[in-house]
């Protein structure tokens, strides 16, 4: 008898949350084009193109930012976590510009994320609305029904 084997890898969730992020991503920054007129996309392809542009950036940036929290939370001394403190806010504020920078290099003038206060007000939003939408997607965890 045949053994059943799963058709679908485990990669398509990664991969189907990843196309969802994109597809908020695109959502969220198209208000933002909207209604902050410092960002600007000449055309809604490139606002796609800047959507996936941010999808793999800000996955890079929460990356970094996970491993450097790490280090504060392991930090025994006060240096330590004076060190670790100032790397998570190097972090937190450096990733904007190399946001904005990232843009500007691959999109020239076509794109605008405006400056930092908005580019930070994006990513905050990108990454709240990306969390609201996993959640409401997430499958309902299973409760065990009570004995009796």
């Amino acid at each position: 008898m045949p053994s059943q084997v799963d058709p679908t890898p485990r990669s398509n969730t990664g991969r189907a949350a990843d196309v969802v992020d994109v597809f908020v991503y695109v959502v969220v920054l198209n208000l933002f084009i909207e209604y902050v007129p410092a960002v600007i996309s000449e055309t809604f392809t490139l606002s796609l193109l800047t959507a996936v542009l941010l999808k793999g950036v800000l996955e890079v940036v929460v990356a970094v930012k996970k491993r450097a929290r790490g280090r504060f939370t392991a930090a025994r001394s006060a240096v330590g976590k004076v060190g670790a403190g100032l790397l998570l806010w190097g972090v937190l504020v450096g990733s904007k510009f190399v946001v904005l920078k990232t843009i500007d290099l691959v999109f020239g003038d076509s794109v605008s994320l405006g400056g930092f206060v908005s580019v930070t007000l994006l990513i905050l939003t990108l990454l709240l609305s990306r969390l609201i939408v996993r959640r409401l997607l997430a499958p309902p965890s299973r409760v065990p029904a009570p004995a009796g």
